[in-house]
């Protein structure tokens, strides 16, 4: 009676045995764990950190992009309902009939403020990362007295406000001559603390002291050197110091503002500025000045764009070291 028991039990607990000349089942993959995880390329992650995480990049995404939709919206419409209408809401459409006008007022102002935008962010900020790479590359090969004083004014430069050294800036200018020019806006761009301090991490991750010693060996010059080697071993990082030295000098506004008098040498900012005070007497400005600070957008937009796979790879070439 006992075994009739225990074969009855064995038989409705073990498994079924697989049957002659079958293919043998696959194994069952592990269950994951429920509740409060999930994957995520493979990765195990807390859906509460998840949600967490995505609304904390939600909230600067907004912060960023909402103005870009109701410049967006607000440049289709004409002056009257600009004013008369909901902003993020549709009207007339004249936004081809707003950049004609863009174009034409004043005989075509618009178009020289942004061609001396260009010069300003395109010359200034090449002739900044060259600057700046030079310095970098000085302080991260060469060992010389008071270099770690020299390192530590160059750190603490970047706590001082651009606004609090505008004013001596401008006055030395003058004494040089050099306000009213193309020069007084591009030489003093070229001191830029930041991109100086990244050329410097970039220059200790990326260029071996050993290699500049066997150049040395093979009666190269330091300049050579630094010209044939060094720029091209920092190349990835420099695109970083390009890219913030183009947008510093795109979107500044003060020093433009103080230095320069004629019109036909300012900015996009200082002239759509200037555009701004005046619609208060001329409405009709109020719609060109949203025009033009939406096509003074594309540029911006555009460099981003086309150099994001140098500057992300760029932004982290001096995080770890060999």
């Amino acid at each position: 009676m006992a075994s009739d028991t225990l074969s009855v039990t064995a038989a409705t607990t073990m498994p079924d045995a697989p049957e002659p000349g079958a293919a043998p089942r696959a194994p069952k993959p592990p269950k994951r764990p429920r509740g409060a995880t999930t994957f995520v390329n493979g990765d195990r992650v807390s859906r509460v950190g998840m949600v967490i995480t995505t609304a904390a990049l939600l909230i600067p995404t907004a912060y960023f992009l909402v103005p870009v939709l109701w410049l967006v919206v607000a440049s289709t419409k004409s002056t009257g309902d600009l004013f008369s209408t909901p902003g993020f809401a549709f009207a007339d459409f004249h936004l081809w009939d707003n950049l004609v006008e863009l174009s034409t007022y004043d005989d075509g102002i618009y178009w020289r403020w942004a061609f001396n935008s260009v010069i300003y962010s395109v010359i200034g900020s090449a002739l900044t990362a060259f600057v700046c790479a030079l310095t970098g590359y000085a302080l991260a090969v060469y060992r010389f007295r008071g270099r770690n004083v020299l390192i530590g004014i160059v750190l603490g430069s970047m706590l001082i406000p651009g606004t609090v050294i505008a004013q001596p800036t401008y006055v030395l200018l003058v004494n040089l001559g050099l306000n009213n020019t193309y020069w007084g806006i591009l030489l003093p761009a070229l001191v830029f603390p930041f991109g100086v301090l990244l050329s410097f991490i970039y220059a200790q991750s990326s260029v071996p002291i050993e290699l500049i010693e066997a150049a040395r060996l093979d009666g190269a010059g330091e300049f050579r050197i630094f010209a044939g080697m060094g720029l091209r071993l920092m190349s990835t990082g420099l695109v970083t110091v390009l890219l913030f030295a183009f947008l510093g000098s795109w979107n500044s506004y003060l020093l433009p503002l103080l230095v320069l008098t004629d019109q036909e040498l300012m900015p996009l900012t200082v002239g759509l500025t200037g555009w701004s005070q005046a619609s208060i007497t001329i409405p009709g400005l109020q719609v060109l000045t949203v025009v033009g600070s939406l096509v003074s957008v594309i540029p911006i937009a555009i460099v981003f764009l086309s150099l994001q796979r140098y500057w992300k790879s760029g932004l982290t070439a001096g995080g770890v070291r060999g």
